[in-house]
């Protein structure tokens, strides 16, 4: 039987290599600018630490100087760029598969803003991290893509801004498979099979990106442990119980502004948004000043010196970790909680592990940072997966989900979902034509 070649120019000229073609393509462009950001920021962070060492008084004038200018940028030049972003792409997508407008959500405007104003505020020393804004950077680049699709139909809009906050994930972390969990758990709760395929790509795409740039690292390391056995059981339950309480309470007090908007604080804020950016990086300094410094900027320094045995970290750094996420938050800036979270967490195992001495400084931290996102989140399998891809820790991957779960069932107790509950805020803003405020 003879077999017919069929030309490479005319698979290219069909639509649909056209449309996987231009997405592939956004897609790296969406991990070379996630990839940027990263630099960036830990360009800003090692220019704060820099500074913190030889003044110690600095933080008091700087946190709140580019706290008050951060704010002012997201409010009078980039509208939509404040806190992590993922409650932005969670809302744009409902909007866009309703076809609601977006561009107040998700927008190459707001990812300039996001990268410039986000790396901005790492400057301050505020605990905030890159992942949660790289989600709605990756977001804004592959929704904007859709315009240039060659049949606009073939993928659909809301798919396109999942798929991209997918990819934001596994490019920050370098964890792809984490960030196709991430897509199905908490972005859009399921893929259609018709372009599952393609979206898919993308998230690979972008992870590529960052493995090309950045080499196949392991975030936080590598975690040696030995096989599993009993002897976990304990540590993951306390781990579940304690992480759970702590997280659920979190997302709690996360939600404040939001739930219970006539408490004087608020109404404060939102009447001087700036001003109370300005409070607000003068506690984050008083709060590193009082720690040590050692909740200043992400965490992922101190946390990857911990996990590797370099460091002890002290019995009050999950407490100030804790705080002053909590603070950078409320100020309103451009930052995530997924590395301070896993910050806070990993503290609690280093601290936990003086009454586990023999399962190992970097296992218990491994289980406690998985148990504090879940909780925090309320997304158990993408918060043990990305701990099990950041430290190589397949050996645990049993114990992760294990106490992922119990503290989800915890944190359940105290609080609803953070995200999807600040993306109903976002929602009614978009929809209505408000203003977005520093929620």
């Amino acid at each position: 039987m003879k077999m017919t070649r069929v030309p490479i120019a005319s698979i290219l000229s069909s639509a649909r290599w056209r449309t996987r073609l231009t997405l592939w393509i956004a897609a790296v462009a969406a991990g070379l600018v996630v990839v940027g950001f990263a630099k960036l920021a830990e360009r800003a962070l090692d220019v704060f630490f820099s500074l913190y060492a030889r003044f110690a008084w600095l933080p008091f004038l700087l946190a709140p100087a580019i706290g008050m200018l951060s704010v002012w940028c997201t409010l009078r030049v980039f509208p939509g760029a404040q806190g992590s972003g993922i409650p932005q792409v969670i809302a744009a997508r409902r909007l866009a598969a309703s076809g609601h407008a977006v561009h107040g959500l998700v927008s190459l405007r707001l990812a300039v803003g996001k990268v410039l104003v986000g790396a901005f505020a790492l400057l301050g020393g505020f605990s905030s991290g890159r992942e949660g804004p790289s989600v709605q950077i990756a977001a804004s680049i592959l929704h904007a893509a859709h315009r240039w699709l060659p049949y606009s139909r073939a993928v659909r809009a809301s798919d396109l801004i999942l798929a991209g906050g997918a990819a934001g994930i596994a490019a920050a972390f370098n964890t792809p498979l984490a960030g196709i969990v991430f897509a199905i758990e908490e972005l859009g709760r399921r893929l259609e099979a018709r372009t599952s395929g393609v979206l898919l790509s993308t998230i690979i795409f972008s992870g590529m990106v960052s493995v090309a740039l950045l080499g196949n690292y392991n975030y936080f390391g590598n975690i040696k442990v030995a096989p599993q056995s009993i002897a976990l059981a304990v540590p993951v339950l306390l781990g579940g119980i304690v992480c759970g309480l702590l997280g659920g309470l979190f997302s709690y007090l996360m939600q404040l502004p939001q739930n219970r908007p006539t408490m004087a604080a608020w109404i404060w804020r939102r009447k001087h948004p700036i001003a109370f950016a300005g409070i607000c990086g003068l506690l984050v300094a008083f709060i590193g000043w009082a720690g040590g410094g050692l909740s200043f900027g992400s965490g992922y320094s101190i946390t990857s010196q911990a996990v590797s045995g370099d460091i002890t970290l002290p019995w009050h750094a999950p407490i100030t970790r804790y705080l002053a996420t909590l603070v950078s938050y409320y100020s309103g800036i451009p930052g995530g909680i997924f590395a301070p979270a896993l910050a806070v967490g990993g503290a609690l195992g280093s601290v936990a592990s003086g009454f586990f001495g023999e399962i190992g400084n970097g296992a218990l931290m491994a289980i406690f940072m998985a148990g504090f996102l879940a909780a925090v989140t309320q997304s158990p399998l993408t918060s043990a997966i990305i701990v099990m891809e950041m430290i190589d820790g397949h050996e645990m991957v049993i114990a992760l989900i294990a106490v992922a779960f119990l503290a989800k069932i915890v944190s359940a107790r105290l609080s609803p979902e953070l995200y999807q509950q600040l993306a109903i805020s976002w929602l009614g803003r978009q929809k209505t034509a408000v203003k977005p405020a520093l929620d």
